[in-house]
């Protein structure tokens, strides 16, 4: 008789816990929504990247408030890396990735292994390079002493708009 009375109140016990439990989740609200991402001031690691960097570091002048910067880092001591990411109008993301690392390494690891095509693009008085990837694609401008790799979710329009907006002064 004492087994079955521990198994019933055991029984019990998780009953009630589970009902506590039911009613907690419905009363106590909860969002699952992603909150939204805040704009980041980039201005002093820009200064702070053009004054330590061998390279001339390359941020977008004159793009429209829509696009929010996210998310901004320089390391020196790691090849003079040099990272700008922007959410775009419709929410995809553009990053700006710099660097003084091996050319195809960079360009892999900035792309998310994106792979070159023979699509040769003119944002300015510049030639950069087409690469397109499963997840990222991106515009590569290789120079001397250093590569720029524009990349990210967004379309290639958009990808293009970010490289006609650098300036490197």
């Amino acid at each position: 008789m004492k087994g079955k009375q521990s198994v019933r109140d055991l029984i019990l016990s998780l009953g009630l816990i589970l009902i506590a439990a039911g009613v907690i989740y419905v009363f106590v609200p909860h969002d699952d929504t992603e909150p939204p991402l805040k704009r980041v001031d980039y201005s002093v690691e820009l200064l702070t990247a053009r004054r330590a960097a061998s390279y001339p570091v390359a941020a977008p002048e004159g793009l429209p408030d829509a696009w929010k910067a996210t998310s901004v880092r320089f390391r020196g001591a790691e090849n003079e890396a040099w990272h700008l990411g922007f959410h775009d109008p419709d929410g995809a993301y553009v990053g700006v990735e710099q660097s003084t690392e091996k050319a195809s390494a960079f360009i892999s690891d900035a792309s998310q292994g994106a792979e070159e095509t023979d699509v040769e693009q003119r944002v300015g008085d510049r030639v950069w390079k087409r690469y397109e990837g499963e997840r990222y694609d991106a515009l590569v401008l290789r120079e001397k002493g250093s590569t720029t790799v524009v990349t990210g979710t967004a379309s290639f329009d958009r990808l293009t708009k970010m490289a006609e907006a650098l300036r490197t002064s």
